[in-house]
């Protein structure tokens, strides 16, 4: 009985609403966040980006003269559409895909091994991040022609 008494008087822990335009500004979220909000994210580009990425697709491959007009798309642009928003928007394709790629490869990594752990999801969530950051990166070197 003395155990049941005692444990009563523990300070239970209180809990309260948040305020989102105090409150979140200053919350920190961790790097696993990050990559699982991008990760949605980037779906969700791939998603509502999908007639252009078939457009690409099916100018680039149909005939010699859709390929020229795919290309000067990229390097002209059409109307009062410049060629680099083009590439813009093919950039903001390639990192969704790179992205959402190599987060789901630490997913399945993650499902496999069992490395549930704070300090693998941290180191994993890293990596994650920069690999995607990187190749994005080198593929809009190319992209906007540096090399």
């Amino acid at each position: 009985m003395t155990e049941l008494a005692s444990a009563s008087k523990r300070p239970r822990p209180e809990f309260r609403n948040i305020n989102a335009l105090s409150d979140l500004p200053t919350y920190r979220l961790p790097p696993a966040g990050w990559v699982s909000i991008l990760h949605r994210i980037s779906g969700a580009i791939m998603f509502i980006l999908m007639p252009f990425i078939i457009w690409m697709f099916d100018t680039s491959i149909s005939s010699e003269i859709s390929f020229a007009k795919f290309t000067s798309v990229f390097n002209v642009g059409v109307g009062f559409v410049p060629g680099w928003f083009f590439k813009l928007i093919a950039l903001a394709i390639i990192w969704a895909y790179l992205h959402h790629f190599i987060a789901g490869m630490r997913h399945v990594w993650m499902d496999v091994n069992h490395a549930v752990s704070k300090e693998f999801g941290r180191s994993s969530a890293i990596v994650t991040l920069s690999l995607g950051t990187v190749l994005t990166l080198v593929l809009a070197a190319k992209l906007f022609g540096l090399y």
